[in-house]
């Protein structure tokens, strides 16, 4: 997403700095943010002319011309679902706003449409032995049973790509041979793969310590048996935006208790509660680090990544959670790997 800080206005700037930031910006438009960078409205060149013809002047500020119903996008929302929107409304830009109204970010239709490249690596584990497939996974390892046409790790590796994001490194084990052998170096899949050897189990944060010399900006780090379509570059900006050492992608999840249930002090029954439902968030397997993450981990030694967040945590280091609303699905067992292939065509 475009940089938008340059274009960033306050309701009690005057109509003149309006001018000067849209006439120095090649997107023609003005964000207007109240002081915590929460969106209030857009201003173009259109509203402002308007404004001068109600006997506005250059001095006035821009309170009462401010656009302030503009379309906006979500950090959940695809590339095509953003596409989808600004086609639908006709417009070239559209401002990008997390859960609570917060401005992350701007998109072009033109820069939409333009094939990208992120330098960002992307670590997807992909050495686990799939005990809960077999006996799917006897001869295959679970990143390469197919779903659909192909296997989940191309389909994952190609989402990836989507979103400019093409510098992979797979964190192989069990069958390594083939993956590598059907993967190669990438090329013929439009990315850059690299390959680090697992030689005993090391969780889903461990391995990070056999890459440390090849991660020195922001990373994903993603299981190999997720099929999701997040936008993967909002999920970039969000982590980038909030200054945060780890995000992690949270999936809602819901449980209902089969029975009624009865609060009760000491002998006395307060309150009963049929068959109450209660919400969590639960990881979704997806995460970003920072570098810095990394010195938190022990070398080549079995660690998992709720165990890096919760040592970042003790630390006071910002870990913040990042809403996964769109498709998704953890394919660990037999029923969910059919839910795949029934789903897979619809959703992708």
């Amino acid at each position: 997403m475009k940089n938008y800080k340059n274009i960033l206005l306050s309701p009690t700037s005057t109509i003149k700095e309006a001018l000067q930031v849209i006439d120095s910006g090649a997107m023609k438009i003005a964000l207007v943010v109240d002081d915590n960078e929460k969106l209030l409205g857009t201003l173009s060149d259109g509203d402002i002319r308007r404004g001068l013809l109600n006997n506005l002047s250059l001095t006035d500020i821009i309170d009462s011309i401010i656009f302030r119903d503009p379309t906006v996008c979500t950090i959940e929302d695809t590339k095509e679902k953003i596409l989808e929107i600004a086609l639908t409304k006709k417009v070239y830009q559209l401002p990008i706003v997390d859960n609570s109204g917060k401005l992350i970010g701007i998109e072009e239709v033109d820069e939409l449409l333009k094939p990208k490249n992120r330098t960002n690596r992307v670590v997807l584990m992909v050495g686990g032995l799939g005990t809960r497939l077999r006996p799917l996974t006897d001869n295959t390892p679970k990143p390469m049973l197919k779903v659909g046409d192909k296997p989940i790790l191309e389909t994952i590796i190609l989402n990836f790509k989507k979103y400019g994001f093409t510098q992979i490194i797979l964190s192989v084990s069990y069958k390594a041979e083939i993956i590598e052998n059907y993967f190669k170096d990438g090329s013929k899949f439009g990315v850059n793969i690299e390959y680090i050897y697992e030689e005993k189990r090391m969780g889903t944060a461990g391995a990070l310590s056999l890459m440390k010399n090849k991660l020195y900006e922001p990373f994903f780090v993603m299981n190999g048996d997720l099929l999701t379509n997040i936008n993967f570059e909002s999920m970039m900006e969000y982590h980038i935006s909030h200054k945060s050492i780890a995000t992690m992608g949270v999936r809602e999840y819901d449980f209902q208790v089969p029975y009624g249930v009865v609060n009760v002090d000491g002998i006395d029954i307060q309150h009963i509660e049929e068959k109450p439902i209660h919400n969590f968030f639960v990881s979704g397997g997806v995460y970003i680090l920072d570098c810095k993450a990394l010195d938190f981990i022990p070398n080549n030694q079995f660690y998992d990544m709720p165990s890096l967040f919760e040592r970042l945590i003790e630390e006071r280091l910002s870990s913040i959670a990042f809403p996964i609303r769109e498709y998704w699905l953890d394919i660990g067992r037999v029923e969910e790997y059919k839910k795949a292939n029934d789903e897979y065509h619809e959703v992708f």
